[in-house]
């Protein structure tokens, strides 16, 4: 734990208040510089820019993929959970066959699936249209959305196994007295499904967005490498950690990326414990018992 957990976190904080990166690397000294990496990220237009652009599409994608995720596994769960509904081993294999296959494969997947010369545009240009650079320098909001489908492709999977074990508990009682009292259908999911399922799995809800904000991999796979004029080594797609990984990784930055990983655990941190603490998981754990 302490090797693999507590020091590669207690380095990367460190790292955050030297000079360390450029011409600054191993086997040369670095110095300490306090916070001047935070008021580059901060004071520098550049810098700056780019950061809180990145930032307030970051939450957006974590916001949308969290919900997109969790509501469509919900959706499938529930589907799949009536009794009208025939062979239901068969229609679950196909997302567990989805959740099974690695991500980076499917991500490459998708991505010669949109590219010029994918089966997409393929079919577009047999039915007399133009190619579209769906992932193209100047996408933009298409490579966005496709990004949100793909990453719904790899995650809704989870969900719905989850879903499906939690609907399986539910008191089949209360549907019946909720029946016997006018309730419709969409009443019963607002009132009895909704708010069971959000109190067993709200840990995860919160679990989720995190991974969700923290998503390297989905723009990294389907985008990862395009650098935009209006952005300082990265593009519009590109989340905090992938901004992170261009700024230490790829172009020696790794003071200023440091400080990008601290300033992300704290957003992380601050929305997970404010959301659980005000949550009815929390608050009201012994309601649903």
């Amino acid at each position: 734990m302490l090797i693999f957990n507590v020091l590669p976190i207690v380095f990367m904080i460190l790292i955050a208040f030297t000079n360390y990166g450029g011409n600054i690397v191993p086997p040369k000294l670095i110095d300490w510089v306090g916070f001047d990496n935070f008021k580059q990220i901060f004071a520098m237009s550049g810098i700056k820019e780019t950061f809180f652009r990145i930032l307030s599409w970051n939450i957006v994608w974590a916001v949308c993929a969290t919900v997109i995720n969790y509501f469509c596994g919900l959706f499938l769960a529930l589907l799949l959970n009536k009794r009208c509904v025939k062979g239901k081993t068969f229609w679950r294999a196909f997302p567990i066959i989805a959740y099974a296959v690695p991500g980076f494969i499917t991500l490459l997947g998708f991505k010669f699936m949109f590219s010029y010369g994918g089966p997409i545009n393929y079919y577009i240009k047999a039915l007399g249209g133009s190619s579209i650079g769906f992932l193209d320098i100047d996408a933009g909001n298409k490579a966005r959305l496709i990004g949100l489908l793909v990453n719904a492709w790899i995650s809704v999977p989870t969900s719905m196994l989850l879903a499906t074990g939690i609907l399986s508990n539910m008191n089949n009682e209360l549907y019946e007295a909720a029946s016997l009292d006018g309730a419709g259908r969409w009443k019963q999911f607002t009132k009895l499904t909704l708010p069971f399922v959000v109190f067993s799995t709200t840990p995860t809800l919160i679990t989720g967005f995190v991974g969700n904000f923290n998503n390297f991999g989905v723009f990294y796979f389907l985008r990862g490498g395009l650098y935009l004029d209006d952005y300082f080594l990265a593009s519009d797609t590109d989340l905090l950690i992938n901004w992170l990984y261009n700024l230490s990784i790829d172009n020696n930055y790794y003071g200023i990326g440091a400080a990008v990983s601290l300033i992300i655990f704290v957003i992380t941190s601050v929305i997970s414990l404010s959301t659980y603490v005000n949550s009815s998981a929390f608050k009201k754990e012994d309601t649903f018992r």
